[in-house]
């Protein structure tokens, strides 16, 4: 209990309202010590302080002595209401002081500009005046009588309900705008369009559309809230005065039968919880009685409670420390206040929670007997000296705390007023006391909330959070692909490409397309030509959205039974780098092909994933650690096609895909080191040692016995390139050349000056008189065979005499035909191609081709055909072939580590290159029955060029090739 030792400090200062009075300065201190003790968080009860004269005379300064206090509390920072001394609108007392708590709830009522934090909210008192209102609508004549029916009662129902509608369930003549905005229920509202928006941007959707779909959700909700005409407020159900309405013991229904519970799933079950307990409320009301005002009462104190409650979202009850204080300097039968203390009272007994409310009234003497009786039971024993007015207020307050739980036993005689605390006021104490005399006053330092958990703490944090995400987004958006406000897809981020700026590089899932970032020319830009071949007729972008929509068919109607295959190829390009995405439109057509006839064909389907290793594979060891991380959790991923370019990093990626126990089935990569060092590689191309023995076989054929021949290796540059193709061609080049007999002359390197080969000075020297060789193996790139035949072909001792060139299976992509390439004047050009293509009769692979690729429906294809002559189509579709084929063994999903077995079994006949044998590969060792090309290029005497095929084989093909078969002109 409270303690002389426990009063707050002086009140530092005057200020208005500062008590005149001997009784005020007592009654002030006496207000701060329950202050203070409210803010320590002990809950002290709060009593009604009934203060009134010892002498009828001295009434007029009761009431002066109430005001005052309201002055002084208000200058203190305390949330204050003062009841107005002008009569209440009622028939009878009880209902003047129902329409005095009705006043009170307008929150501008309590406190002004100095009372900390925001006002008041009182939406259960307003629940219980908007019923109030609907049945004073509804006039005498509801309800009617009962007519033994159900259906009458339901009737009476109906009318009360379509009142509360229209009323929108809030007190008649309430303002409906503020402030030009549409009072929704924000409460609930805009939580659930802040839901709609943080979903859209964990969707990893753009920023705009999230806020968009936020607005719309908001409007929406604002729509069914507010303009449709005689609705209830939607989320009516979960309204904390709802959940009041529907909880309190003191509304508890009498019939059973009815739900009397609202839940976030049973919104229709609520609402008609809630509507069967309004209509019974309406029936009491109109009852009249003492439970209109009794009501009233509890609503007001549980919107109190409610509005300093401390473990709130936002603490509120921290913020405010000071509790509400309701001033009634004339409470009287005119305005009802006896019968509002009465209830007061009343309300507090039968409840067992405690309220911060704090009631000063001023009772006149005449009154004071319609309260019964005063805290003290028995007369006290005189003191031998009388102690002082402020010792005695203490006393009775800790005698009124102590007496309290018994004054509220229901055994007590119905007459006591537990919760009341009379405080006669003598005369000699509601005279003046000398100037300047202090006064108490609550400690009035900020609480830790209202500091940390405010307003200003808010926007600060707010902007923080804004500026981390915003930095964090960009961070996001800087690395990696696709990306949100929050999160990103990790399996997929952005390199730096060749030519500067960016390019896409991981495995795509989730959506991601890498055709959206290829480059596409602006207006009245003309598309640069990347190679000197004619690109495809398809489209990434058309291969990219076939896949993904057999991937989701897949996924949808085929769980379980399914592998997943990812393409591992070059999906950029790089104009000021001079790089093609020739070869990895090509490679992903055959993919697209094979994933399109196999999901026709069989039991088990074919997922396709992509993965993008950059210009030229230039980023191909970050693409397979983006493989392996995605495999790591994805167990249908069973092996990879694809890796389709030598190059130094070619160990790395292929070790990175073995220690992920991925199987690697490569179409075009030639590397000869690869088959012999790693045992999960596969692949169906003709290595480069061996193309370049066969390539011997011709240049034999140019070699004089006896006579001195000179022959030259040039090779482009690749000290500052990834590039292990080229020097892969020059060494066995130079050996093979040594090996014929030819004496071999410096090796020669030419480097790149825009994406454009320097040969100018290369070819000067070749061609100086006394050292011109007969061959020349060109260890380079397709894009470079114009330039050199060019300088061949102007360069003294070059042009016009014969002279042999030979080359890699790079030239492939090289179209003779249509004068995209050419050789100079008096040059032979022998060089290998990919592979040898399976006659139209002896496979449906071309049948299939004009079924399904795009640009290519209904064509007649033949394995001259521009698409698909260079063979890169018809490899990546049959080491899909293969890879599905070890991946499915008995019709059933095989294992990842299954798969890598069963590669060693697979035998295929009918592929687009012939047979498809893995069954006499080697463990680290070179396999035989690559399919292989050698070509003749001439120029013609219409100044175009010729190709001839010197000599092939198919895969499946062991029979070496031999010099008889081989012949040049």
């Amino acid at each position: 209990m409270v303690s002389a030792d426990r009063m707050p400090p002086n009140c530092p200062g005057g200020h208005d309202g500062t008590p005149d009075t001997g009784a005020g300065v007592h009654l002030q201190n006496q207000l701060e010590v329950l202050i203070q003790d409210f803010r320590t968080s002990t809950e002290p009860p709060m009593p009604v302080f009934v203060v009134h004269a010892e002498q009828g005379e001295d009434d007029a300064a009761v009431a002066g002595l109430v005001r005052q206090l309201h002055a002084g509390q208000g200058a203190h920072r305390t949330r204050c209401a003062m009841a107005q001394d002008d009569a209440y609108e009622g028939a009878t007392e009880v209902r003047r002081a129902a329409a005095m708590v009705r006043a009170l709830s307008d929150p501008k009522k309590w406190g002004g500009p100095k009372a900390v934090y925001r006002r008041y909210a009182f939406p259960r008192l307003r629940l219980v005046h908007a019923i109030d209102d609907a049945v004073t609508a509804l006039g005498d004549t509801w309800p009617a009588p009962a007519q033994g029916s159900a259906e009458a009662g339901e009737h009476q129902r109906q009318l009360l309900l379509n009142q509360l509608a229209e009323q929108r369930w809030r007190p008649k003549n309430t303002a409906r705008w503020r402030s030009g905005l549409p009072l929704f229920d924000m409460a609930h509202i805009l939580p659930a369009s802040l839901i709609t928006v943080l979903a859209a941007l964990l969707a990893r959707s753009d920023w705009y559309v999230a806020v968009s779909a936020g607005l719309v959700f908001l409007l929406l909700l604002t729509v069914l809230n507010y303009v449709l005409p005689g609705r209830a407020p939607i989320f009516l159900w979960l309204r904390r005065e709802s959940r009041w309405f529907m909880t309190t013991t003191f509304l508890r229904a009498a019939d059973q039968d009815q739900p009397t519970e609202v839940s976030l799933l049973r919104p229709v079950r609520s609402w008609k919880a809630i509507a069967a307990r309004a209509y019974g409320v309406a029936e009491a009301l109109r009852a009249g009685g003492d439970f209109h005002l009794q009501l009233c009462v509890l609503a007001l104190r549980e919107d109190l409670r409610d509005n300093h409650r401390r473990w709130s979202w936002d603490l509120r009850g921290f913020k405010r420390p000071r509790p509400p204080v309701l001033f009634l300097p004339h409470a009287d039968d005119r305005n009802g206040g006896i019968e509002l203390i009465r209830a007061i009272s009343d309300v507090r007994s039968r409840r067992s929670e405690l309220d911060p409310l704090l009631v000063v009234a001023a009772v006149g003497a005449q009154d004071v007997p319609r309260l019964e009786r005063s805290v003290v039971l028995t007369a006290p024993v005189p003191d031998a000296v009388p102690p002082k007015f402020g010792d005695r207020l203490l006393t009775w307050y800790r005698e009124w705390a102590h007496n309290l739980r018994a004054e509220q036993s229901p055994s007590r005689e119905r007459s006591v007023l537990p919760w009341v605390m009379k405080i006669p006021l003598p005369h000699d104490q509601l005279g003046p006391v000398e100037e300047g005399r202090p006064h108490r006053r609550a400690s009035a330092r900020p609480t830790f909330a209202r500091l940390v958990w405010a307003l200003h703490t808010l926007v600060l944090v707010i902007a923080l959070l804004t500026a981390g995400t915003v930095m964090r987004a960009d961070a996001l958006n800087d690395r990696y692909c696709s990306a949100s406000l929050l999160t990103a897809n990790r399996d997929t981020r952005w390199e730096e490409a060749p030519g500067g700026g960016t390019e896409c590089i991981g495995i795509a899932t989730d959506g991601v397309r890498f055709s959206d970032w290829l480059r596409t020319p602006g207006p009245g830009e003309e598309v640069e030509t990347l190679t000197a071949d004619d690109d495809p007729p398809w489209t990434v972008a058309e291969l990219e959205d076939g896949i993904a929509r057999r991937n989701e068919d897949v996924l949808a109607h085929h769980a379980g039974k399914y592998v997943t295959v990812v393409y591992a190829g070059p999906l950029s390009a790089d104009p000021a780098a001079g790089s093609s995405l020739v070869k990895g439109a090509e490679e992903l057509a055959g993919v697209y092909l094979a994933q399109a006839v196999i999901n026709e064909d069989s039991s088990v389907k074919l997922r396709v994933l992509l993965a993008n290793g950059g210009v030229d594979l230039g980023h191909q060891e970050e693409m397979a650690e983006a493989i392996a991380a995605y495999a790591a959790h994805d167990p249908t991923v069973v092996g990879v096609v694809g890796t389709g370019r030598d190059l130094k990093s070619s160990r790395a990626t292929t070790r990175t895909l073995m220690e992920a126990g991925l199987p690697v089935v490569s179409g075009t990569n030639s590397a000869t080191y690869l088959p012999r060092e790693f045992a999960n590689w596969f692949s169906l191309a003709a290595t480069d040692e061996w193309q370049t023995r066969q390539l011997g076989l011709i240049a034999a054929q140019l070699r004089t016995p006896g006579r001195r021949q000179y022959a030259l290796v040039l090779a482009r540059d690749t000290a500052r390139t990834d590039d292990l193709y080229t020097d892969e061609q020059a060494r066995y080049g130079q050996g093979m050349l040594r090996r014929q007999g030819f004496t071999p002359l410096e090796q020669r390197r030419y480097t790149l000056s825009g994406g454009k080969p320097e040969l100018r000075s290369h070819a000067q020297e070749i061609c100086r008189v006394g050292e011109v060789p007969s061959v020349i193996y060109f260890a380079g790139r397709v894009e470079d065979i114009d330039p050199l035949m060019t300088q061949l072909g102007t360069q003294p001792g070059c042009a016009g005499k014969p002279l042999a060139v030979f080359t890699g299976d790079d030239l492939s992509k090289a179209d003779f035909t249509d004068g995209g390439q050419s050789v100079a004047p008096e040059v032979t050009l022998y060089h290998a191609a990919l592979a040898e293509l399976t006659a139209a009769d002896r496979t449906s692979f071309y049948l299939d081709a004009a079924k399904h690729l795009p640009g290519l429906r209904g064509d007649r294809l033949r394995p001259d055909s521009p698409a698909l002559a260079s063979g890169q189509t018809a490899l990546s579709h049959d080491a899909t072939h293969a890879l599905f084929w070890a991946a499915t063994r008995d019709d059933r999903p095989q294992s990842r580590a299954s798969t890598w077995v069963n590669l060693r079994n697979v035998k295929i006949e009918g592929m687009a290159t012939g047979t498809i044998d893995f069954t006499r590969a080697p463990l680290y060792g070179d396999r035989t029955g690559h399919s292989i090309v050698l070509k003749e290029v001439r120029r013609t005497g219409d100044g175009t060029s010729e190709p001839r095929v010197v000599c092939s084989r198919t895969a499946g093909n062991t029979e070496p090739l031999t010099r008889k078969e081989c012949p040049i002109r």
